[in-house]
């Protein structure tokens, strides 16, 4: 009690606003998927499920849905041995090139997503590499948008990390790779899957780079949003969006797993 009673006032209004500025455009678009009437307004005329029944009968958007995922899962799955090597190098190299090197990784975060979704579709195009508008070069987009997410929370865990431990297995008679895989490895897996999560859910709602590298046979999910709202305005997409909330809140809710059992293991 003492220690809530020491939070300033406007510090919890703050933060109540702040929450209530994060979870209003998520209540307004549930709402707007579950409205009963033709086109998409707020407040909805009525609540009906007659477009979740149309997002989950509609071969664009479950087409979307799964490019999506599919998109999702394997620039993660680069993005996060990428990601991971890299941190590693980072926080264990002591050249002056790893401190440029850092800065450069995380580009991505700082860049507009619109200027790196060009850049990309120019690089692709005047190189004649045949990656414009293909799944190969979507994927390298979002593994270079997700890469950074990986690598900032791998690197916040090895930051802390004590190396002693690892040169203890070895001392033990463990081969590097062993010592590593043992000790490293388990200690900050934690961080790896939290990090693999953060990426999953970033490149699942990228919308910016995939809007210059994809094509109308090969769509994400926000990019079918984006042609329905245009084209169509339905709560079709609005119905889209309760689906994709869905899944980041349930990554989330695995990602705060993931955090309570590194500080319960004290990786």
């Amino acid at each position: 009690m003492r220690e809530e009673s020491a939070i300033p006032f406007a510090f919890k209004v703050i933060s109540l606003l702040s929450l209530a500025i994060l979870l209003v455009p998520v209540f307004i678009v549930v709402l707007a998927g579950l409205n009963s009437g033709d086109y998409l307004t707020f407040p909805p005329e009525g609540l009906s499920l007659r477009w979740i029944q149309a997002f989950l009968t509609s071969p664009v958007f479950l087409s979307a849905y799964g490019v999506s995922f599919m998109i999702a899962l394997v620039s993660t799955l680069i993005s996060t041995v990428i990601g991971t090597m890299a941190a590693i190098y980072l926080t264990r190299s002591q050249s002056r090139v790893s401190s440029i090197l850092r800065g450069f990784f995380m580009l991505p975060i700082v860049l507009p997503g619109v200027v790196l979704g060009l850049a990309l579709y120019v690089f692709y195009v005047t190189t004649g590499i045949g990656l414009a508008r293909t799944m190969p070069g979507l994927i390298i987009g979002h593994v270079i948008v997700t890469c950074p997410f990986v690598i900032a929370t791998v690197t916040a865990a090895l930051v802390g990390f004590d190396r002693s431990l690892e040169e203890a297995a070895r001392s033990l008679g463990a081969s590097p790779f062993t010592a590593f895989r043992l000790v490293t490895l388990k200690i900050i897996g934690p961080a790896i899957s939290a990090g693999t999560i953060f990426a999953f859910i970033v490149s699942f709602g990228q919308f910016e780079v995939t809007l210059f590298l994809s094509t109308p046979n090969l769509q994400t999910l926000p990019i079918a949003m984006y042609v329905s709202m245009r084209y169509q305005f339905e709560p079709t997409a609005a119905a889209a969006g309760i689906f994709a909330i869905a899944l980041v809140i349930v990554s989330t809710v695995l990602t705060s797993r993931l955090v309570n059992l590194k500080r319960t293991f004290g990786g």
